[in-house]
């Protein structure tokens, strides 16, 4: 099982920007789909972005579209979201998951059961 780690959340106003990192532990990483979710307070956690194995291929809620990219690096075992024009209801934790590779037209799971380690997540606060 591959660990991960969250990091680059924080206090910001709407409009702002944030670059949140999840960190893997091994070079197996590189193999894994990833996806972010996060999970506002009182709300089921939502699915977010996700990336394919070699970064080759995205998608996106369309809740954030337009305005949050994901990326990985596989040779520094990373993937980051970039958030721009953040919102109020961006607020929330924000976590991720690796999935297994998967290629197609379907490739992308937006689904939180089909993916199996995850991080500890970050706080993302959004002012308005």
């Amino acid at each position: 099982q591959v660990q991960l780690v969250e990091s680059g959340g924080g206090l910001v106003q709407a409009g702002g920007s944030l670059r949140l990192s999840c960190a893997a532990s091994t070079r197996a990483f590189s193999y894994y789909g990833v996806g972010w979710f996060r999970q506002a307070p009182g709300k089921e956690r939502e699915f977010v972005a996700t990336i394919n194995w070699n970064g080759g291929s995205t998608y996106y809620a369309d809740s954030v579209k337009g305005r949050f990219t994901i990326s990985r690096d596989n040779g520094k075992n990373t993937v980051s979201l970039q958030m721009n024009s953040l919102k109020p209801e961006d607020t929330a934790v924000y976590y991720c998951a690796t999935t297994a590779p998967r290629h197609g037209a379907s490739w992308y799971r937006i689904n939180s059961y089909d993916y199996n380690s995850w991080g500890q997540g970050t706080q993302v606060t959004v002012s308005s």
